[in-house]
């Protein structure tokens, strides 16, 4: 378990952090600090792994506080409310890890400290190796997800379902179950049009239209290629064939 101290001189806001994101279940431990001298003093007496930090703050302001959990090797991220360029450049030059928005968005923070998790996982050596009940437990969310929300689904909601960081849940699903998320959205999309087509109750005049605004895609067109590709045949050809049978 990885630490992460939690600094913002708002004390809502740094145990609101603390306390709503599900740290333990990605790894980290978080510690929420309303004063930037009382963090400062515990980095240096307990160790700690990430500081994610306001930038404005009294008494200390993130960049100081930045500048000394660098000496003490700690992977530094910065939050605020600004979008300033200072702040970016400051960033940039003290090299952090990320700038992280208010408020907050959880697939922010899941790929943020997604990445960060591999980092340190690297640096410690450490291999952990979940059992196949894990895996199988996320394959089975992501699938109810994807039930769920087909029509508008988003790779970064899905890592949110299952508090994993979008690329790392990306790399998961095609090395463990061969399937990108992608490519499980399409054939999700493509079997409940089928389903459609195959319902003599479905309506017939303009078939690809009614189906690929019902099923998540933008236009007929871009719904009739991609069911093309996937079927070797037109949505309309598709439904002669069904019909054909019946």
């Amino acid at each position: 378990m990885y630490s992460v101290a939690v600094v913002d001189d708002e004390k809502n806001i740094s145990e609101g952090i603390a306390a709503l994101f599900p740290w333990k279940e990605i790894g980290f431990e978080a510690i929420p600090f309303s004063d930037p001298r009382i963090a400062l003093s515990y980095m240096h007496s307990h160790h700690v792994d990430v500081l994610l930090s306001d930038i404005e703050m009294p008494g200390i302001s993130g960049l100081e506080l930045c500048q000394a959990a660098q000496d003490l090797n700690v992977i530094v991220v910065f939050i605020s409310s600004h979008q300033n360029y200072d702040y970016f450049r400051s960033a940039i030059q003290y090299r952090v890890e990320d700038y992280l928005l208010k408020p907050l968005k959880s697939g922010d923070i899941l790929e943020c400290f997604g990445r960060i998790r591999e980092k340190l996982d690297a640096v410690n050596q450490v291999h952990e190796e979940k059992p196949q009940s894990y895996y199988d437990d996320i394959r089975r969310k992501v699938g109810a997800y994807l039930e769920e929300h087909y029509r508008d689904a988003r790779l970064e909601d899905a890592a949110v379902a299952v508090n994993l960081s979008p690329a790392y849940l990306s790399s998961l699903l095609k090395d463990r179950f061969s399937l990108g998320f992608s490519e499980w959205l399409l054939k999700i999309r493509m079997e409940k049009a089928a389903d459609m087509l195959r319902d003599a109750g479905t309506r017939t005049y303009d078939i690809a239209y009614y189906i690929a605004y019902y099923i998540g895609y933008d236009n007929p067109k871009s719904f009739s290629r991609a069911f093309r590709n996937y079927y070797g045949c037109t949505p309309s050809e598709y439904r002669k064939g069904e019909d054909r049978k019946n």
